[in-house]
């Protein structure tokens, strides 16, 4: 009887680990992450997660080796390549609509466009952004899996064309599902 019980637990046990792995990612678990790596002679870095939450995707961040009490321009891009030292080969600003660049939340804006990154007094940025303009769904025109997330040197004006005057790439990571 007892041998049963344990056959019965251990059965239980390996169906329970089914059903999880068959129900996906927890809820309010991130779905996509991007490591941020520093481009050539700065220090930027941290880690990006995107999180569906209902119709909107949750974009949370923790960044690091920014200038204190510093703003910086902080935008999808249109490639996951991160492969140049200077960032530029991540291209421009992930714009499926073939809209203007602009202020996040109002439109025109590209599916790129996020607020800036505030650094506090010894150059770290807490980041919480919530948007319906991007995706994390496979096949989705505005999905940002397989893009590049980048940080700018200067904070992005939200008006100049075509991607803010935010400058120089400080750090760039490619968006992976996890």
């Amino acid at each position: 009887m007892k041998r049963i019980s344990v056959l019965t637990g251990v059965s239980c046990l390996i169906a329970a680990m089914a059903l999880t792995a068959c129900a996906g990612p927890q809820a309010g678990a991130p779905v996509a992450s991007a490591q941020l790596v520093a481009t050539k002679g700065n220090a930027a870095n941290g880690t990006v997660n995107f999180t569906p939450t209902g119709n909107k995707v949750l974009v949370t961040a923790q960044v690091s080796g920014l200038n204190p009490n510093s703003e910086h321009g902080f935008h999808v891009h249109e490639k996951g390549d991160c492969s140049s030292g200077d960032g530029m080969s991540a291209g421009g600003h992930f714009n499926p609509g073939g809209v203007p660049h602009g202020h996040y939340g109002q439109a025109p804006s590209h599916a790129g466009d996020m607020p800036n990154l505030k650094a506090d007094a010894n150059g770290n940025a807490v980041y919480r952004f919530e948007t319906e303009l991007i995706s994390v769904t496979p096949g989705a025109a505005n999905n940002v899996i397989g893009r590049a997330v980048v940080v700018h040197a200067n904070p992005d004006d939200y008006a100049s064309q075509p991607a803010g005057n935010a400058g120089a790439r400080m750090a760039c990571g490619v968006v992976k599902q996890l």
